[in-house]
């Protein structure tokens, strides 16, 4: 389903004006976390199985008290001094993020108690998707007149859901995907702008793969309980349903907008590893220059990569540009945004 909005003054175009990330300054390689898990598990792991089978050299780790809200909050605060603006200005706050403080109540009002902003805060939640559906909320949102200018978020500790001691080989590939999960924050501001803004959002669900890897607990089947709180999947099954469904996305965008690859300044993925990223780069023929990599020296950072990878290109960028999201997420979900800077 894609997503075009006009009101009866005709279109009102909404725009990023506003970027932030964080980063947690501790860092673990991919040989520390090697050493942590063969300690905990006695498991015969040879040197350098990690970053052979990921190309992940390192991740960030949250320190013990750093959380979700912690990481948000920053970059929250540097998209807001980017965009010129006051906590104050900002009439509506969305959390979006895998990850989240607690069950309840809404991380989104931790947050805002902490910036010290007024407007109304929920969360959004959809794995690795959940940010760029937070951008879509927002937007429709704006454009439905229920606000005027809002702060996304999103705080990812995923590495605390990352199991250390498996049980023997069985227990360790079904928890290997966790080892490629790091840390990090991101936020945006979206507002009115007179021209470029958010020009095309597209998404596709399959949700009949919902089981292919997830997080267990915390919920109603699995309320409490260690062994429910890491996370467990098969990444090979969820590289196949990508490949299997996400380039026809990308035809779609590029037939309903007219802009092919080559017309994005950048184009922002999803990261997992390094062999998914040379895959969806074979597969959809995105050419390399225009992605922003970022998995080698940060990991999986779940819905803060988009966040992260348009920080470090967004100072680079000219009115006009553009630049196309695509998210991917256990569900499972992939969902574009083409963007172009006012």
């Amino acid at each position: 389903m894609h997503s075009q909005y006009a009101t009866g003054d005709g279109p009102l175009r909404v725009g990023i004006t506003g970027v932030g990330a964080d980063l947690p300054r501790r860092a673990v390689t991919s040989e520390q976390l090697r050493q942590r898990v063969t300690a905990a598990s006695g498991l015969p792991l040879p040197a350098g199985v990690f970053e052979r089978a990921t190309g992940i050299r390192s991740r960030r780790t949250a320190a013990d008290d750093e959380y979700a809200s912690t990481l948000a909050l920053r970059a929250a605060r540097r998209a807001l001094d980017r965009a010129g603006l006051d906590p104050l200005d900002v009439d509506l706050l969305v959390f979006a993020s895998a990850t989240r403080d607690m069950t309840e109540p809404a991380t989104a009002h931790i947050v805002q108690a902490a910036l010290g902003s007024r407007g109304h805060a929920l969360d959004v939640t959809n794995a690795c998707n959940s940010f760029v559906n937070g951008i879509d909320v927002a937007r429709s949102m704006i454009m439905a007149g229920r606000a005027r200018r809002a702060l996304v978020v999103t705080g990812e500790t995923p590495s605390r859901a990352v199991r250390h001691d498996p049980a023997g080989p069985a227990a360790f590939r079904d928890a290997f995907a966790g080892y490629t999960f790091g840390d990090a924050g991101a936020a945006v501001v979206l507002e009115p702008v007179a021209r470029g803004g958010i020009l095309d959002v597209d998404t596709e669900t399959h949700s009949e793969h919902w089981q292919v890897g997830g997080i267990p607990g915390g919920g109603s089947r699995h309320p409490r309980g260690d062994e429910h709180t890491y996370f467990r999947g098969d990444g090979r099954a969820l590289r196949d349903v990508f490949e299997k469904v996400g380039t026809s996305v990308l035809d779609r965008v590029r037939h309903r907008t007219g802009l092919d690859r080559t017309d994005f300044r950048h184009v922002l993925v999803h990261q997992v590893t390094v062999p998914y990223l040379e895959r969806f780069a074979e597969l959809s023929g995105v050419p390399r220059d225009r992605l922003v990599v970022t998995v080698p020296e940060l990991g999986n950072i779940a819905s803060a990569t988009l966040g992260v990878q348009l920080d470090r290109v967004h100072d680079g960028l000219r009115t006009g540009d553009r630049v196309l999201f695509v998210g991917l997420g256990g569900g499972i979900s992939i969902m574009t945004i083409v963007w172009e800077k006012a």
